[in-house]
């Protein structure tokens, strides 16, 4: 299935199946493949950083998981509407030095009629974890088992 073949309004059962769909294509790490979900000219803020386009969107995940290693992500739908969906979500990785961290945040997405997402800001704030601290353990790249459990709520 392509983003192009969930398009807006949404409802609770596409709402749900975009989230996981873009769980699952960022967890591939493929920047290519995770920009072909968003229009040719999107926009994007992220953390500080604030960029449009898909060429944009490549360079920035490019650089992102060359130094966010061994990167494993889990969303979860948190609102919807028309075109419109809240998500919330953590991922966990490590820095060069073997430091983990979990990475906890929020984007608001918005989607043209075509399905594809032409805005995204995101929200994340990075906390230092141990190795014995890490829940998400399936092999990468790849997409989280449909067994393995979702979100806890924070604070943990």
């Amino acid at each position: 299935m392509k983003p192009t073949d969930l398009k807006p309004p949404f409802d609770l059962a596409i709402a749900t199946q975009k989230v996981r769909m873009a769980e699952n294509a960022w967890n591939t790490r493929d920047p290519e493949k995770v920009s072909l979900a968003y229009t040719e000219d999107s926009v994007w803020r992220n953390r500080s950083e604030h960029f449009q386009g898909r060429a944009a969107i490549v360079e920035f995940l490019t650089r992102k998981w060359q130094r966010e290693l061994d990167y494993r992500l889990i969303k979860e739908l948190w609102a919807f509407s028309n075109n419109r969906i809240g998500v919330r979500f953590q991922y966990e990785w490590h820095d060069e030095n073997g430091q983990w961290n979990r990475s906890y945040g929020n984007e608001l997405w918005e989607f043209s009629d075509e399905g594809l997402m032409r805005r995204r800001e995101a929200s994340i704030n990075d906390v230092s974890i141990s190795e014995g601290d890490r829940r998400f353990l399936w092999a990468a790249p790849g997409h989280r088992p449909d067994d393995h459990p979702g979100l806890i709520p924070s604070p943990e």
